[in-house]
């Protein structure tokens, strides 16, 4: 289980510099460039929000527009239902909805919710998802923010995906708290391995959708440490952030070394295959061919090119 009891008020410890979730967000400069965070967690002056704070505080002091996106201050609808859709539905004897929305976004019948965080995702450069790591996920209200905002057409499609997807051009990572220890999610830990828990986030989602996906920013089981331990993961956090945008991105086994036919069932190609034998590792986390895991695959950025 890693749904762990929540860290200890962090208000209480340390004086805060924003003392309410209210967004971050200036009157709009047109040239200048937007971070968005998506931000899940119940209670004010939590660590999250301490996180939270020091990434709003430290990006706009570089002159990037900070929108956050308090998905439970918004009361956020984390269902995917027919309320999505404005109007008719295409085939109301079987509704299927990812084919509806997908209609409803060519024909702008989306409900307003989902409509204004898609403009915030197309404004931002970067996406920040800061939360609570739940049940080695996301909190259920940000899964919904997935589920309901990256619809079909507007952010994947069969045609634009992984290193060709649609938000090629933007970053995104994930930003979060564990219950647990850091050593609980090593290979050999408990938990099991943290590349491998991340695999469906980072690859399954952020990068299906085309984002760059940084290496996550992970706060090893605050609620077990000393303030002062706390204050050094922000500041190291602060340090990090001065240079985020410059960092290079995780590494993904790029869609055209696969064959990209049904017929062929988007499998491995024979060439590339022939040309990893070699390897003492698999290509990624999830591209392992069976080999051992390559390290970090998940966590940290190659320092060189392959």
């Amino acid at each position: 289980m890693e749904a762990p009891p929540e860290e200890e008020n962090w208000r209480d410890e340390q004086q805060q510099a924003a003392e309410d979730s209210r967004v971050f967000e200036p009157e709009e400069v047109e040239s200048q460039k937007t971070v968005l965070i998506v931000y899940a967690h119940q209670s004010l002056g939590s660590f999250n929000q301490a996180v939270r704070d020091t990434a709003a505080k430290e990006l706009s002091m570089q002159g990037y527009r900070i929108i956050v996106s308090d998905l439970y201050a918004m009361n956020f609808e984390a269902n995917s239902t027919q309320d999505d859709i404005i109007g008719d539905l295409k085939n109301p004897e079987l509704f299927q909805y990812g084919e509806e929305t997908l209609h409803a976004w060519k024909e702008g019948r989306l409900s307003e919710d989902i409509v204004a965080e898609q403009r915030k995702v197309e404004k931002a450069e970067l996406i920040i998802f800061q939360f609570p790591l739940y049940w080695f996920s996301v909190p259920a209200i940000m899964k919904g923010w997935m589920d309901r905002v990256l619809t079909q057409g507007f952010a994947f499609s069969l045609e634009k995906m992984y290193n060709n997807g649609i938000f090629k051009d933007k970053k995104a990572m994930l930003s979060f708290t564990t219950g647990a220890t850091e050593s609980m999610f090593r290979p050999d830990g408990i938990n099991g391995d943290i590349n491998v828990a991340l695999w469906p986030l980072q690859n399954g989602t952020l990068h299906f959708c085309g984002f760059q996906v940084l290496a996550p920013q992970i706060f090893w089981g605050p609620a077990h440490c000393p303030a002062v331990v706390r204050a050094a993961m922000l500041e190291e956090w602060s340090v990090r952030l001065k240079g985020l945008l410059l960092e290079k991105s995780l590494t993904f086994a790029p869609s055209e070394w696969f064959d990209l036919t049904f017929e062929q069932g988007f499998l491995l190609r024979t060439k590339v295959k022939e040309e990893q034998m070699s390897n003492a590792y698999g290509i990624t986390t999830g591209h392992h061919l069976g080999k051992l895991l390559p390290p970090d695959n998940q966590t940290k950025a190659q320092l060189t090119d392959e």
